[in-house]
């Protein structure tokens, strides 16, 4: 091919010269050739299936991705943290669906009401789980071989490192070398003589560190994984004077990982004594909680006991924890039917529906009752209740403190089916209406009134009365957990603070002595340091050492005592000219 020169004409000179050489000069030119354009409209050429495999797996184990994973992981866990989580509050969930119907849909397609055992949440756990060991594997190894190895040795020109200092003494070169040995092991550095010098390096848990951050977070993920398989956690609603037995039968509702044994509940008892709940009166945090602690009798192998469970201060039994959740009131109430029967008797556990426990809840009477005919029929009464009543008012009552100061509660009354032999579960504490008619009074008014503690509602046609009665007892609700990963990931936790911590305040460095005689007969005396990372403790660190030496090795007279022993801080134009590389 020809080139062109500034004059305009065409010099062939350089493509002749090339034919000459053959193939050695061809390989030389620098010109486009046929076989060149030919590769580049092919497209170049083609990993193969190795190849991809090898690039997937050096992109999977950088840093880089590991990161890009790890914030992902964080990115993954905000839906279920502000979504409804069917595997936590099954109800919270479905009432989320009801009052969201547009987004429900998409929100079912994309895992959202179960995020943390989607497809898209496992996967991203599992890749970074392969890439933290991808990452971690190489670099153990790569730790032991520096462990097992030797500081380099000294480089040439030892005033081109950052921090480097230099005097002459009348020590001999043999004594210096000697005496920074001592010097430089008293200080924990890895030091061994090296030619003319010493070698030393210091800071090597700054990489174990790092490793043990890295180990630390698999600890966690698989914690975390632990956790998830062989978890069982459970809640149940218990009244002042009742109890609970661990068993699957006792719980309302009861949830476990996939590996979990139904035979390895704890076997435990516990009874409710008492709830205590006082709040604050006066101020801005009027009705603020002061107290709320439930007194409890347990059970476990035979020895009874008892205990005080607190909010963050569960009841340990075993491997099981019992936390307190919740709490509210369960108004005492009778029922009876036209003829003065008692067909019902007990505490009503009511639901509180906001801080001052306004509470809801249905009474069901579903066996023994007849009306006035004697035929046998059902009964149902929905319940508002508040603990401190502010007197009556237009609309809905609300209470006004969370204390039982003033409780009274308004009752609504039913007949007819409740639906509870349908076959198909049901709320207790919701009452379906779709068979069921409200009773009315003699002006075909529907029945419902307000009713003080021992005061009675007596239901029209001769079909009975309810009664308040003055009994207003509370209730607490408990979660009862197995968690064998807690204990694992709170070690994986403790160490991951403390590899950060180490790889982040250790620095990583080098330093060299080199003591020989000059040209006068005058030991020269040489210091110079080399950090993995930019530090001002450095040259500190180095002069240290050096007024250190000082006194096996001082300056000889003619030294200018102003010069010795100072660290002077230069660019490193080549920090390792004898080829040793800092790693």
């Amino acid at each position: 091919m020809s080139t062109t020169d500034t004059s305009g004409t065409t010099d062939t000179s350089g493509a002749e010269q090339q034919e000459g050489l053959g193939e050695a000069g061809a390989q030389l030119s620098t010109a486009p050739v046929e076989e060149r354009a030919e590769t580049a409209v092919t497209g170049g050429p083609t990993l193969g299936v190795i190849g991809w495999i090898r690039w997937f797996w050096r992109q999977l184990t950088s840093m880089r991705v590991a990161l890009i994973l790890l914030f992902m992981l964080s990115l993954g866990a905000v839906p279920g943290s502000l979504i409804p989580q069917t595997s936590v509050d099954e109800i919270k969930a479905q009432a989320f669906k009801d009052a969201h119907k547009t987004l429900t849909p998409l929100y079912e397609k994309l895992q959202f009401f179960d995020v943390y055992s989607s497809v898209w949440f496992s996967a991203i756990y599992i890749l970074l789980f392969v890439s933290l060991i991808g990452c971690i594997v190489p670099r153990s190894w790569q730790f032991v071989g520096q462990l097992r190895s030797r500081p380099p040795g000294a480089p040439k020109r030892l005033d081109r490192l950052p921090a480097y200092t230099t005097w002459r003494t009348a020590a001999e070169p043999e004594e210096v070398r000697g005496a920074a040995l001592a010097l430089l092991k008293g200080r924990r550095f890895r030091a061994h003589p090296a030619g003319d010098a010493i070698a030393a390096e210091k800071g090597y848990l700054r990489e174990a560190g790092n490793l043990a951050f890295h180990v630390a977070l698999i600890v966690m993920l698989v914690a975390f994984a632990w956790g998830q398989l062989f978890k069982s956690e459970g809640g149940k609603l218990i009244v002042e004077g009742d109890g609970f037995s661990n068993t699957l039968t006792q719980y309302d509702d009861f949830k476990s990982g996939s590996q979990f044994g139904i035979g390895e509940l704890e076997p435990f008892s516990f009874k409710l004594d008492a709830f205590d709940g006082t709040y604050e009166k006066n101020g801005p945090q009027r009705g603020t909680p002061r107290t709320f602690e439930a007194k409890v009798s347990y059970s476990q192998g035979g020895q009874d006991k008892k205990a005080v469970i607190r909010v963050n201060e569960p009841l340990k039994v075993g491997d099981s924890k019992v936390y307190l959740i919740a709490h509210g009131y369960a108004p005492v109430v009778t029922v009876r039917d036209g003829r003065g029967k008692t067909v019902f008797h007990g505490a009503v556990p009511l639901l509180p529906i906001d801080n001052n426990i306004t509470s809801t809840g249905a009474i069901k009477v579903m066996d023994g009752y007849r009306d006035k005919n004697g035929k046998k029929d059902q009964l149902g009464f929905q319940a508002f209740f508040v603990p401190t009543f502010a007197g009556a008012g237009q609309g809905s009552m609300f209470s006004q403190f969370p204390a039982l100061d003033f409780p009274v509660m308004a009752l609504t009354g039913y007949h007819g089916d409740l639906r509870v032999d349908s076959g198909l579960p049901q709320n207790v504490y919701q009452l379906d209406k779709s068979k069921m008619k409200q009773f009315t009074d003699e002006k075909g008014n529907k029945l419902a009134k307000r009713l003080l503690p021992g005061e009675a509602m007596k239901l029209p046609d001769g079909a009975g009365s309810i009664t308040f009665e003055k009994d207003v007892k509370e209730w607490a609700s408990f979660q009862i957990s197995q968690q064998p990963g807690n204990g694992l990931a709170l070690a994986g936790a403790i160490a991951a603070i403390a590899g950060l911590t180490g790889s982040l305040f250790i620095q990583r460095r080098r330093v060299w002595v080199r003591a020989v005689r000059g040209a006068d007969g005058v030991t020269v005396v040489e210091m110079a340091g080399l950090g993995r990372s930019e530090s001002a403790k450095l040259p500190e660190e180095l002069g240290d050492l050096a007024v250190a030496l000082t006194a096996d090795a001082p300056p000889a007279p003619d030294t200018d005592p102003d010069d010795v022993p100072e660290t002077a801080e230069e660019p490193a134009e080549d920090p390792a000219p004898s080829g040793e590389a800092d790693k």
